[in-house]
């Protein structure tokens, strides 16, 4: 696996059911976190880390992504004539021109596993990456997956982003059984879906980043649908353990916010909020108010 990263997936199929009613018409990964849509958030990490072909699977009723990433004529035509070119640089900016994107459709919600499968005709058998949006992560330097992509091309070697979560949370994520390498990487020896805290093997959690070689594709074909008929991205990568003997856990340098729910959300906007030199005594603020 030593070819750099060109491809990256971004699963963005699923309902948001958590933030109703909102999502009844705005898809989840188009919830803004100030002026940007998490979406956006996410394919800017992908981009930073080398990316030319961003693979959106996504389902026959969300158009919101592909419209976002689409020329706005008749947008960029107003900005234009009133002369306001940061505002037109923002709209043209949201996808570099080298970048191009590609949506495919997941006939029906099939896990993780399922949705990375939907990928396979674009991806072919080179490493890639899978990026879920809702895992918004912030760092001054080089973004998460840049760091992974960097990583996965010097080892030969699948990458899956980690953290320490509380014992208690371990039911909520994938676990691994990892032997350290150095202070950010460690060999994974299992992994494990959403283990009860007693049997958890660690508190290390598989987050939303991975960088995986193609040979993943054909063991997602060959994985067994678990609970609800899913099929989990994890247990391809325990197959592809025993198989190749190597997969890389990695805890990245920069902080994670879990957009999937309305705290994560709040805590992501506040944070970005205090990065900006405008809005920061803004939020301080209100905060001292309260």
């Amino acid at each position: 696996m030593s070819k750099p990263l060109r491809k990256v997936v971004f699963p963005v199929a699923g309902l948001g059911t958590r933030f109703l009613p909102a999502t009844k018409v705005v898809a989840k990964e188009m919830l803004p976190v100030l002026d940007r849509p998490l979406i956006q958030y996410a394919v800017d990490e992908a981009v930073d880390a080398g990316a030319d072909t961003l693979i959106f699977v996504t389902n026959r009723y969300k158009h919101a992504i592909a419209d976002y990433f689409d020329k706005a004529y008749e947008l960029e035509a107003k900005l234009q004539e009133k002369g306001k070119d940061e505002l037109l640089a923002l709209v043209q900016g949201t996808l570099p021109k080298h970048v191009r994107a590609i949506f495919v459709t997941q006939p029906e919600a099939l896990g993780l596993g399922h949705a990375v499968l939907c990928a396979k005709p674009v991806v072919g058998d080179e490493p890639f990456g899978v990026v879920l949006p809702d895992d918004l992560i912030w760092n001054k330097g080089k973004g998460a997956l840049g760091q992974m992509a960097e990583l996965a091309q010097s080892q030969g070697a699948g990458v899956i982003a980690v953290e320490e979560v509380p014992h208690s949370d371990t039911d909520k994520y994938g676990i691994v059984d990892a032997t350290p390498v150095d202070e950010r990487s460690a060999q994974i020896r299992h992994m494990v879906e959403k283990p009860k805290p007693a049997d958890a093997p660690s508190n290390l959690a598989v987050v939303g980043r991975y960088v995986l070689p193609g040979r993943i594709f054909q063991l997602l074909e060959q994985t067994t649908p678990g609970a609800g008929g899913e099929i989990q991205l994890t247990d391809a990568i325990d197959a592809l353990l025993k198989e190749q003997g190597k997969v890389l856990a990695y805890r990245f340098e920069g902080t994670r916010f879990d957009c999937g729910n309305k705290a994560g959300l709040v805590r992501a906007t506040m944070h970005m909020a205090l990065q900006d030199p405008k809005l920061a005594p803004v939020v301080r603020e209100i905060m001292a108010t309260l």
